[in-house]
């Protein structure tokens, strides 16, 4: 109970401060093209309260940015036990086009006979409720909110919180006004809300005179003096015929197969251009994408395509058609906006027995890639990293001064031993196996041949450091530990020592900052285990296994520490008074005992406070 009675008239003040007019109940929006449903609306947000939507959070169609207004549905937040419509039908329902019959979506239409017309409809159209202004920030930029009006959070399509505020601004929800038409206004009003409508031909850009992501690649035919455009062939159709009008596009690395039919193979095996190697490197390609500077410039604009594969022309031989194109593959070097620098051209062909109905399989493979200056130098590999290598990107090795992935033994389908290798995968542990088939065992070179088939050709010298290491620069590579297999002499014509598995031991770690660490490799080791085995369990073959295993030696730094605390300095002479009290008698202090319990816990406070 309040005693004085200046106090309700304080607390009448308090709550008026507290709930400024603009802060009493109102009805609150939501942006543009969003209808929450009254389940995931929420407590709403009045009088500088925070609201937060972690639960039943709507992902609005068309977040607004600083500041949006459209039609959306009213949301009233409606304290104690008044009642308000949800959806005031407008003067005007411009979506109600049914007449007697209810529009679905039609928020207003009065044949729904709704009360809640939210509650029945998945969204309202544009028109049918009243319009609102919305201003939008990052969520994360707001501590706490005492605005007077609305507030919501919403999260847009991509993840992101959004504080909006809904404005009151009741200009939205007046009608538009004619604008008043006559022979004086007419042209202002034509210059300020008119626009271009015709576009003459002689605005219309001449293209670049270079070549674009996409565009065409011209070639020139100089026996009959024609421009045309790089072809390459694509399948079409649900038998994937060769569509030849579809030309290759420039820096578009593609690869397309299609499939040819020949109702008389015997005629078009000589006769038939697609099947001849010379019909697809017999022209030059424009180093440019405009003709006219070709026309200008005209010899040095050309650049020849290049054979850099055996080639043969098209034979018929008996029963078989021989030296039928069966892969074409161009690798362009491209230098910018300078064109085309170079283009070679090789090629796949195999024999064609001449059949009824015979059929052929082309494969057509455009490479673009950058041009080099320096053809001596050695083109860097691809990286697995830059610079921290990325789980599942290959283990880089070298040896001299080439870079390759490190490899584990593969086996084929019968058990034994593949030419082919798995790639060390980074952050990836892995174990193979296969079965050697000896055909001549020399004991002498046995262990040899088989260190060699488990580490692989080249043996690995180094591991990168990083995953973009340069193989130039040995700084960047890390020399690779090994430890063999020793065993004294011994006689050879009975048993031997071999090595049968090999290990591959990675450490690693993470360094840099850790909102965005980088993994780089600290050591590596090859550990071999070897075996006696006899000379007649060789015949059969050896097993081998190679395994890799990565061991993550991150270091994590401390955690930071929190706020510094007060460093308590008490004065030189702060023990003074305790000493003359003790240093004299009893008797002659009796007076001083009270002081110096002040003292004591004036220390003990400080003390308290310190810890």
């Amino acid at each position: 109970g309040l005693d004085c009675p200046m106090c309700a008239p304080r607390l009448v003040l308090l709550l008026f401060l507290m709930f400024p007019e603009s802060a009493w109940p109102q009805p609150s929006f939501s942006p543009s093209g969003v209808v929450p449903t009254p389940s995931d609306l929420g407590p709403s947000t009045l009088g500088g309260t925070f609201q937060s939507s972690s639960e039943g959070t709507e992902t609005p169609r068309a977040l607004p940015g600083i500041s949006t207004a459209g039609p959306t549905a009213v949301t009233p937040s409606v304290p104690g036990n008044r009642t308000m419509d949800l959806f005031p039908v407008l003067p005007v329902c411009v979506c109600d086009l049914t007449p007697g019959a209810c529009d679905i979506n039609c928020c207003c239409d009065r044949d729904c006979y709704l009360l809640h017309p939210r509650t029945v409809f998945s969204f309202c159209l544009p028109g049918s409720v009243r319009s609102s202004s919305w201003v939008c920030v990052d969520n994360s930029l707001i501590f706490r909110s005492n605005s007077p009006f609305p507030t919501r959070v919403f999260t847009d399509s991509n993840g992101i919180r959004q504080f909006c505020v809904h404005v009151n601004n009741s200009e939205l929800n007046y009608f538009q006004k004619l604008q008043k038409v006559d022979t004086i206004n007419f042209q202002a009003l034509a210059a300020e809300f008119g626009g271009f409508h015709f576009i003459s031909t002689f605005q219309i850009q001449s293209p670049p005179p270079f070549y674009r992501a996409g565009d065409p690649i011209l070639t020139y035919f100089s026996k009959w003096s024609i421009v045309s455009l790089l072809r390459q062939p694509a399948g079409v159709g649900a038998g994937g015929l060769c569509a030849e009008s579809n030309p290759a596009g420039f820096l578009d690395s593609k690869s397309t197969t299609c499939t040819r039919f020949f109702k008389n193979l015997a005629s078009s095996c000589i006769s038939d251009p697609a099947l001849d190697a010379a019909s697809y490197y017999n022209f030059t390609v424009l180093k440019v994408g405009s003709p006219s500077l070709f026309l200008l410039y005209h010899c040095s604009f050309k650049v020849p395509v290049t054979l850099v594969s055996q080639a043969a022309s098209p034979l018929l031989a008996g029963n078989t058609c021989q030296n039928v194109v069966s892969q074409v593959m161009y690798e362009i070097e491209t230098n910018g906006t300078f064109g085309i620098q170079r283009v070679s051209v090789s090629f796949q062909q195999t024999n064609l027995t001449i059949e009824p109905d015979a059929s052929l399989q082309q494969r057509f493979v455009t490479r673009f890639r950058a041009f080099e200056q320096n053809t001596a130098a050695s083109r860097p590999g691809p990286r697995s990293g830059n610079p921290g290598y990325i789980v599942g990107k290959p283990l880089l090795a070298l040896t001299g001064d080439v870079s390759y992935s490190m490899t584990l033994l593969q086996s084929q389908g019968d058990g034994t031993c593949s030419e082919k290798r798995h790639k060390v995968q980074f952050g990836v542990n892995a174990i193979s196996g296969c079965k050697l088939r000896l055909r001549e065992v020399d004991y002498s070179h046995l262990p040899q041949e088989i260190y060699q088939t488990l580490h692989g050709k080249p043996r690995p010298e180094h591991v990168a450091v990083f995953g973009n290491a340069d193989p130039a620069h040995k700084g960047q590579w890390t020399r690779i530990l090994s430890r063999n297999c020793s065993v004294l002499a011994m006689n050879y014509t009975s048993c031997c020592f071999i090595p049968v598995s090999l290990e591959i031991q990675v450490l690693w770690a993470y360094i840099g900052l850790q909102s965005n660490p980088q993994a780089h490799v600290s050591g590596v080791r090859f550990v071999y285990q070897c075996q006696f085995v006899q000379a007649s369990q060789l015949q059969t073959g050896v097993s081998l296994t190679t395994l890799v295993t990565f061991v993550d030696i991150t270091q994590k730094p401390e955690s930071p520490r929190g706020q510094p605390r007060v460093d308590w300095k008490l004065p030189f002479d702060f023990f003074f008074p305790f000493k003359v009290a003790f240093s004299s008698g009893i008797d002659s202090q009796k007076g001083s005992v009270f002081p110096i319990l002040t003292m004591c816990l004036l220390l003990h406070g400080v003390l308290y406070l310190d810890t």
